[in-house]
Formats: C-alpha cells, sequence, structure tokens
C-alpha cells in the first residue's frame, strides 16, 4: 500500500514511537496523580517532559500545555469556553475545519454569535488591508485561523492576521492541526492567545494524545468536569493550572508516544522536515502534472504550503475516484475532507476533491506505485 493521506494521520511513525510505547506498558504503567508509588510517579515525569518539549519546540515557555484526546475537544474547549465568556463577533478563514465550524454554527443557529469569514483573495492571498477594514468596520471579540489548510495545504500569516486581531483586542486562537512541528511558527508571542496541535498527523505521534497552548492568565471557564485526582473534596473545578482543564485519566501512552516522536522532532530539525515535505510536495505535483485528466486545485505560485495537493478528475466524481485509487493499493482522502466551506470558497463544493498528502516518510516506492496507478487510471478511461 502506497500511503498518501498524511494529512489524516502520518503513517509510518518514527521507529522510536513505537518501541517507547511498548516499553511505557512494560514499565511506566501506572496512572499518574492517583497516588505516589513508582509506577505512577514515573507516569508524571513522562508526562511533565512532554510539556516541556512541546514547549521548546514551539518556542513557548511561558505558555501552559493542556492535554486532550483529540484536536476536535481541544478546539471545543476554546471555542465554547470563549464565547461563554462573552465572544460575539467570530472571524474566521475560509479554511476552517468542521471541529471549529459545527462548533460555531451552533451558536450561531441560536443568535448568540455572529461570523465573518476573513478576505482572501482568488489568488490565496489573505488581503491585509481588507482584513484591516473589515476589523475597523466590525470589530473583533475572536480570531480564528487554520495555520494550514487541510485541503490544499495553504499556509496563513497568523502572526500578521493576529496582530492586526490584537489592536481590537480579540482573542485569537490558531488551529495548528496540520502544522505544529512542520512549520516553524512562535507560538509564544504574545499575539497568540491558543495554539491547538495534534498529536498524531505533524508531531508524528500516535492517535488519542492532541491538546493546545494557552497563555496562564486566560480567563478561559471550563466546560468539561470531573476527577483531576487534585483538591478531590472541592465540587468546583480547581483553579491551577493544568489540572482545571484535564479531567479524568490522561492517555498516558499516547503521551508516552508524542514524547518520543517530539525528541525524534528535535533530532531531525522542524527546518529538515518542511525542506523534505516541500520537495515531496514539489515532486507530487509534478508527477500529476503529467497526466491531463487530472486538474490541481488551489495551487498558487508564491503561496507557501504543507505537503497536502488536492485535485480532480474530469468526469469522475471524488468519492468514485477514492475506490478507485484504493483498488491499486493507493491510500487517499476524498471528498470534502471534513471542510466544506474551504471547497466552497475553492469551487469544487459539493463533490469535493481527491487529497494527496506527503511527508518527510513518503517513499521513492509509493511514488512508483502512484505512477503506476495513474497509468493504469489513464489507460482505462477511455
Amino acid at each position: 500500500m502506497a500511503y498518501f493521506d498524511n494529512a489524516a494521520t502520518t503513517y509510518p511513525k518514527p521507529d522510536e514511537v513505537y518501541s517507547f510505547m511498548d516499553s511505557f506498558y512494560r514499565n511506566y504503567g501506572g496512572s499518574a496523580g492517583r497516588g505516589d508509588y513508582a509506577l505512577a510517579n514515573n507516569a508524571r515525569a513522562i508526562i511533565d517532559e512532554t510539556r516541556l518539549l512541546l514547549q521548546e519546540l514551539l518556542h513557548c515557555p511561558a505558555k501552559q500545555v493542556i492535554f486532550t484526546p483529540t484536536a476536535t475537544i481541544a478546539l471545543n474547549m476554546i471555542i465554547q469556553g470563549v464565547i461563554s465568556g462573552g465572544a460575539k463577533s467570530i472571524y474566521i478563514s475560509p479554511f476552517e475545519h468542521n471541529a471549529v465550524t459545527r462548533a460555531l454554527h451552533h451558536f450561531e443557529q441560536i443568535g448568540q454569535i455572529t461570523i465573518t469569514e476573513l478576505a482572501v483573495s482568488k489568488s490565496l492571498e489573505y488581503d491585509l488591508t481588507r482584513i484591516r477594514y473589515q476589523f475597523d468596520a466590525n470589530h473583533p471579540d475572536f480570531v480564528i485561523v487554520s495555520h494550514a489548510s487541510n485541503v490544499i495545504g495553504l499556509v496563513a500569516p497568523v502572526e500578521d492576521i493576529f496582530a492586526l486581531a490584537k489592536e481590537h483586542g480579540a482573542i485569537t486562537l490558531v488551529d495548528m492541526a496540520q502544522s505544529a512541528g512542520l512549520v516553524d511558527l512562535d507560538a509564544g508571542i504574545e499575539t497568540i492567545d491558543y495554539a491547538v496541535f495534534a498529536g498524531h498527523k505533524t508531531l508524528f505521534g500516535p492517535t488519542g494524545i492532541s491538546g493546545y497552548l494557552m497563555k496562564p492568565t486566560a480567563k478561559l471557564p471550563p466546560i468539561l468536569f470531573g476527577g483531576t485526582g487534585y483538591d478531590s473534596a472541592n465540587q468546583d473545578m480547581p483553579d491551577s493550572l493544568p489540572e482545571k482543564y484535564e479531567m479524568g485519566t490522561l492517555n498516558i501512552a499516547g503521551v508516552a508516544g508524542l514524547n518520543a516522536a517530539l525528541k525524534w522532532i528535535k533530532r531531525q530539525t522542524v527546518e529538515r522536515l518542511y525542506q523534505e515535505e516541500e520537495e515531496k510536495r514539489k515532486r507530487l505535483l509534478n508527477l500529476l502534472s503529467d497526466y491531463s485528466f487530472l486538474t490541481v486545485v488551489g495551487n498558487e505560485e508564491g503561496c507557501k504550503y504543507v505537503g497536502i495537493v488536492s485535485c480532480v478528475i474530469d468526469g469522475i466524481s471524488s468519492d468514485s475516484a477514492g475506490s478507485i485509487f484504493a483498488e491499486r493499493n493507493i491510500s487517499v482522502r476524498t471528498g470534502l475532507q471534513c471542510a466544506p466551506k474551504a471547497h466552497r470558497f475553492l469551487g469544487t463544493y459539493p463533490a469535493g476533491t481527491i487529497r494527496f498528502s506527503v511527508n518527510c516518510m513518503t517513499t521513492d516506492a509509493d511514488f512508483e506505485a502512484l505512477r503506476c496507478a495513474l497509468e493504469d487510471i489513464e489507460a482505462n478511461m477511455w
């Protein structure tokens, strides 16, 4: 199987991730924060070290790391918390995932918020002049931007957008599900209030461990409640961090896998991983350009991308195309990729696209298998 679905979850993982997760359950299997014995303390030490590794990787030593099972839960915790705190005027990019848009849709339907899309040109440039005008005309309370689109891989200038948002005192949230550990963003800058990461994507960790970064001074009401192993007599959630937002037993094996992945990224360096992914994206584009029945969507000169390429096949729906590739042992993602607003903006709604996503683990054999599959598809189209 040639794997071109890394935007969904990276595969394979570094060998260190597999081996350390196996070692964890054999040697560190206690429940952190639920005892003062060696196994529990060892688990706590892994969690604490993983927080430090994330702070180092994302350049944010002053921000708190909160672990969640998924990035979707992290986004909901922040979005629902900020809106319950009084935010009404919400701005988003045209490329947000349903993890953002469905949460916002709920509050829009009950008349609690208004949603405005940030100005992006047809050449896929964030129009900062128009965005400034938008903010001046309708002051933002909350600005949410996907750092890298999960449909076309476009990287947004979040630093510039958030600088404008902060002129109006807005709360800011960057969704780094497709970029953390790959695109070097200084998440420690003052204009970023929250940053969400997905452990199983560009961080090369396992599924089931994600989270967010936040300023310790942020006034985020909790929306989930439960045991923390701390201050158990109090029926309110503790005010201390991270306990205020980490209820229940953490996926400590997932944290262990993420720990190993972060150490691997540190050795590889973010710069090298992005360079390799950029080169393989160009190789993918060159390969796809050899076949006239394919049309690449959302690839503009001068824009920055991660290793995601979307395309359509003339006369074949994207869902049908998914099975065509699967029959030839090529893993791709088809349809709307949980981002219908992006497809409306790109003009590919409601059919969606065929999405190929590469990274440093994509091999020559993967590319050769894709070439053979494309040759076979072309030969059988007419």
